[in-house]
C-alpha cells in the first residue's frame, strides 16, 4: 500500500491479517487524523493486527491532529476519562519493521506494541509538545526481540515505556527530550503481569528530561515479578531533573493507597559510563523496597554533576545491594 506525497485525511482503521506474504506500508504524503477523537471510533487511529514479515517505511508523516484532545487528558482526577487514540498500534506482529516515519502530535500514546516478536525500529521521529500529556513515544508490552535505533523522541510522556513481560531489547543512538525519560514499569499495580528480562540501553542522549533512565514500581503492589538483566551504558545526561531513578515507592494519585512494600525483585542492574548534568541536587536516586531490596546493582564510571545552589550532587539508597568501581561522581551510597 502506497500514500503518495500529499494530505490525506484517515478515519480510524485497522489493517487486520493473517496474510500471505510480506506487506509493505509505504507513507511518502501526510496522513491526518479527525482532529475530534469522538470520530476516530477507536482506542488505535491506525492500527496492524496479526501480520508477519510486515515493513512500515517512508519520509511521511502521521499526525494525529491531538492538539484538541490533550485538555481531555485528566484520568488522574476523572475515572470516566476519555480513552483517547494512540497514532500507530501493532498487535500480534512478527518479524517486522518500521523506518523513517514520523508520528506528530498524537492525542495519546505515538506507538503502541503489543505480543510482537522480532521487530526493528530505526530512523523514526516522534514528535509532541513536553506539556502534551499522556504522549508516550513508544509503549510496549508481553514482547520480545525488539531493536529501536537512530530515533528522536520529543514528547510529553515517556520517550519510551516497557511494561509487562517483556525480553531482549536492545535500544541505542536514540535522543530523549522533552520527555519522561526512558522507563520500565509503572510495574506492580496489577495482578497478572509478567517478568521483564533483557533490555540494553547504550550510547543515547537525553536533553532536559524529567528522568533519564527509570524504574517505577507500585508500592503495595498487587503482582510479585522480578526484573532482571538490565543495562544501562555510554548515555549523557543534559539538564535532566533526575538522570538515574529507581522509584519502588510509586504511587501518583488515587486509589493508590500506601499499605506496604513492592513485592517486585530488582535485580542484576549494570549502570555504566553515565555523565553530564542533573536538575536535581539526588542525581541518582536508588527507592527500593524493603521486602524486596534491589540485588546485584553495579555502578561503573558516573559523572553525574549538580551546579544548583543547594550545593554538589549527592546519591540516595534505600534497600539496594551491590557495587561501585571507578569514577564516582556523586559518591556512591550502595551496601
Amino acid at each position: 500500500m502506497y500514500i503518495p506525497i500529499g494530505r490525506f485525511y484517515l478515519g480510524g482503521v485497522t489493517f487486520g491479517g493473517p496474510c500471505n506474504g510480506k506487506i509493505s506500508f509505504v507513507i511518502d504524503g501526510t496522513l491526518l487524523a479527525p482532529p475530534n477523537n469522538d470520530d476516530i471510533k477507536k482506542e488505535t487511529w491506525i492500527n496492524f493486527r496479526y501480520i508477519d514479515y510486515l515493513t512500515v517505511s517512508g519520509g511521511g508523516t502521521v499526525d494525529g491532529q491531538g492538539k484538541r484532545s490533550w485538555s481531555l487528558n485528566d484520568c488522574h482526577k476523572n475515572n470516566n476519562c476519555p480513552t483517547l487514540a494512540i497514532n500507530m498500534g501493532f498487535d500480534f506482529v512478527k518479524k517486522s519493521r518500521m523506518n523513517g516515519i514520523t508520528s506528530l502530535n498524537s492525542k495519546a500514546g505515538h506507538l503502541n506494541f503489543f505480543s510482537v516478536d522480532h521487530f526493528d525500529i530505526t530512523g523514526v521521529n516522534l514528535k509532541a509538545p513536553g506539556n502534551s500529556p499522556n504522549t508516550d513515544g513508544i509503549k510496549i508490552a508481553l514482547s520480545s526481540n525488539m531493536q529501536i535505533s537512530n530515533t528522536h523522541i520529543s514528547t510529553g510522556d515517556d520517550c519510551i515505556a516497557m511494561l509487562s513481560g517483556n525480553t531482549n531489547f536492545d535500544i541505542y543512538n536514540v535522543t530523549c527530550g522533552p520527555g519522561h525519560g526512558i522507563s520500565i514499569g509503572s510495574l506492580g499495580k496489577n495482578k497478572d503481569e509478567k517478568n521483564v528480562k533483557g533490555l540494553t540501553v547504550r550510547d543515547s542522549v537525553f536533553t532536559g528530561t524529567t528522568n533519564g533512565i527509570r524504574i517505577k514500581t507500585w508500592e503495595s503492589s498487587a503482582s510479585t515479578i522480578v526484573i532482571s538483566n538490565l543495562v544501562y551504558k555510554n548515555l549523557q545526561m543534559i539538564d535532566v531533573e533526575s538522570p538515574i531513578n529507581i522509584d519502588q515507592k510509586y504511587c501518583p494519585y488515587p486509589p493508590c493507597n500506601k499499605l506496604g512494600d513492592s513485592h517486585i525483585q530488582i535485580q542484576n542492574v549494570t549502570l555504566k559510563n553515565i555523565w553530564g548534568t542533573s536538575r536535581n541536587k539526588v542525581a541518582v536516586k536508588f527507592q527500593c523496597s524493603k521486602s524486596f531490596p534491589c540485588k546485584d546493582v553495579q555502578l561503573i564510571d558516573i559523572n553525574l554533576t549538580h551546579n544548583g545552589v543547594d550545593g554538589p550532587a549527592i546519591a540516595l539508597c534505600d534497600n539496594v545491594e551491590g557495587s561501585a568501581t571507578g569514577r564516582m561522581v556523586p559518591p556512591h551510597c550502595i551496601n
